[in-house]
């Protein structure tokens, strides 16, 4: 097989990443003040024994996530789709210990208004190679654990998002294309949102006090709406109605995310204590309702109970109660799985939305759910600022300002990201291998 440019390119890359690592750990020298860290004795072992278990959680997601989507895909692209996801596992994780872990939680770079600084992003140095990043805790993240256990559990956050997008392209993308695009989606479009939200002197959280407790805005609406623009940019393919290869892959897939899914909920509280087990209730009920009301929505509305159904809509429930998973009653989770699984299932079957060719309608679950979820929390969420319920209005007008502005960025960012990508690389297949398949034309691999 003849082997392009582009990929000694990219080989010399991960060489050098490689050589770079080493000469950066013989090299350097501690810039961060001692300030900065609390000493050994304030970490909390259970407190680490649960977010190491939730760490794992958060990592077996992503291989969920390629059952779930694998087994939705013709016969001819299972593999190629499932590996989209698998390799998220490699790239990310790399990225993130050169680079993104720095940009999401180094050092504030933002502007300052009235003596308060607002930051966008973080400092590529701060933490550059996971320098700095070691076993005591950070007096401001994750106070009563290891910081590169910190650094570690947000590592699968970043590795999933991108993974997630993979649905909307599926069976036309080109492997290479879908490569660089997601380091250019996790570096511009993913650490500028997981900073704003989730350091203390982010944007979203500092100046619009937005509520994410697990990633509903920073993962899912980031996510769904990358989806939406990557199926408009690619187009739809040649033959837009396919046979789903293995719906008991997509049942595995999606009991996997579902398992997976506690560590991403219950894990964000980042300590073994009360407000963990009540993200853990909350998602649980609300993935379970959303399953219940999808199937009955699609019965009363002459479709038929399928195990694909069920499966999208727990999924949908899990994605509803994410951002207010720490901050709402187990009660009020079942209407979060309720309300979202009908809007998502009636955009799902929105006429006008098919004309776009997201091929697992990862933006009509994802983002429409994520966007829910962040309505939703702005109107229930409990504690400190508090929601429209609770006498919150200004919180909630917050919420809807920085949801448009977490869609426009998202989408026109990520439009933006796939046209230059689509420049430097082609991104779609040519029409013969998309006939042919993804698996034989990209990866010489057939599942027969």
């Amino acid at each position: 097989m003849k082997v392009g440019l582009k990929w000694r390119v990219s080989f010399v890359i991960i060489s050098l990443v490689a050589l770079s690592s080493l000469w950066f750990s013989f090299n350097t020298v501690d810039t961060l003040s001692p300030e900065s860290f609390l000493s050994a004795d304030y970490i909390v072992g259970a407190d680490v024994a649960w977010i190491l278990a939730a760490t794992g959680l958060v990592l077996l997601m992503t291989p969920g996530l390629s059952f779930f989507y694998g087994g939705m895909v013709g016969k001819k692209s299972v593999i190629s789709t499932m590996l989209q996801s698998f390799i998220a596992l490699g790239v990310i994780s790399v990225l993130w210990v050169v680079v993104g872990f720095s940009l999401s939680f180094g050092d504030s770079i933002g502007f300052t208004i009235n003596g308060t600084h607002y930051g966008i992003i973080g400092n590529p140095f701060t933490y550059f190679f996971f320098h700095n990043v070691g076993a005591l805790p950070h007096h401001q993240m994750a106070s009563t654990i290891p910081f590169v256990l910190f650094a570690l559990f947000q590592m699968k956050f970043a590795v999933i998002t991108p993974a997630i997008i993979t649905g909307s392209f599926a069976e036309r993308v080109r492997f290479i294309s879908y490569l660089l695009f997601i380091v250019l989606f996790s570096i511009f479009i993913y650490t500028p949102l997981c900073h704003m939200v989730w350091y203390p002197d982010g944007l979203l959280n500092k100046y619009f006090g937005v509520k994410d407790f697990a990633g509903g805005t920073v993962v899912h609406m980031s996510a769904g709406f990358a989806a939406l623009s990557g199926a408009l940019v690619l187009g739809k393919r040649k033959n837009v109605h396919h046979e789903s290869y293995n719906i008991t892959y997509v049942l595995l897939g999606t009991g996997m995310l579902w398992f997976g899914w506690f560590g991403f909920n219950a894990g964000s509280a980042l300590a073994a204590d009360a407000t963990a087990a009540m993200a853990f209730g909350t998602t649980t009920v609300a993935s379970g309702t959303a399953m219940l009301t999808w199937i009955f929505f699609d019965r009363v509305n002459g479709r038929s109970v399928s195990a694909l159904g069920a499966c999208i809509g727990a999924v949908v429930g899990l994605v509803a109660i994410t951002p207010a998973c720490g901050f709402v009653t187990i009660p009020e989770s079942i209407f979060f799985g309720f309300i979202t699984a009908i809007v998502s299932n009636f955009v799902v079957n929105w006429k006008s939305l098919k004309k776009v060719d997201d091929t697992l309608d990862v933006f009509a679950c994802h983002g429409v759910g994520g966007i829910m979820g962040m309505i939703l929390t702005a109107i229930f969420a409990h504690g400190e600022d508090a929601s429209l319920l609770h006498g919150g209005f200004t919180v909630f007008i917050h919420h809807i300002m920085a949801l448009v502005l977490v869609s426009l960025f998202s989408f026109f960012g990520s439009l933006f990201l796939f046209k230059l990508t689509n420049k430097i690389i082609s991104l779609r297949v040519s029409e013969e291998s998309e006939k042919q398949g993804l698996d034989l034309s990209q990866h010489q691999e057939s599942i027969c």
